[in-house]
């Protein structure tokens, strides 16, 4: 089973990301728990993601696309990075997660959802699309 695990944390304002003496302690602690990841061999991918204020979403109602710069200022919609991880069941990642060390701001929230696999779309996709090589450069981590 894969997983992605949102990691959330209240927004920072764009000073302080600066290198304090607390998010120094903070990416230690995630590297060495990415590497305990990496040893167990459920790491598949991870990344963080800037601040809000670099970002830009996109609403679509139709053929109608609208464009709206960030910051964003609803923090619990935010995701502050990301893991893949393949895991053989939610119990195992969440009993992973609840090891996962503290965001340097202090509050969180880690949220852990599953990828479809193959397996679920038996109902829109027939085992011969499924096994017929798919034109172009593609990813491995999906089905899709």
């Amino acid at each position: 089973m894969r997983v992605m695990v949102f990691f959330k944390a209240r927004e920072l304002p764009d000073a302080a990301m600066a290198p304090t003496p607390e998010m120094l302690e903070a990416f230690a602690a995630m590297d060495a728990f990415t590497e305990e990841l990496v040893k167990a061999g459920i790491f598949v991918a991870a990344a963080g993601l800037k601040p809000s204020a670099q970002s830009k979403r996109v609403t679509f109602d139709g053929a109608s696309r609208t464009v709206i710069d960030g910051p964003f200022t609803e923090p619990h919609d935010l995701i502050a990075g990301f893991s893949i991880w393949e895991v053989k069941d939610m119990d195992e990642a969440l009993a992973w997660v609840k090891r996962s060390p503290n965001p340097p701001t202090g509050q969180g929230e880690i949220e852990i959802r599953p990828f479809y696999e193959a397996a679920d779309l038996g109902d829109f996709i027939t085992p011969n699309d499924l096994s017929t090589p798919r034109e172009g450069d593609r990813g491995k981590l999906g089905v899709a």
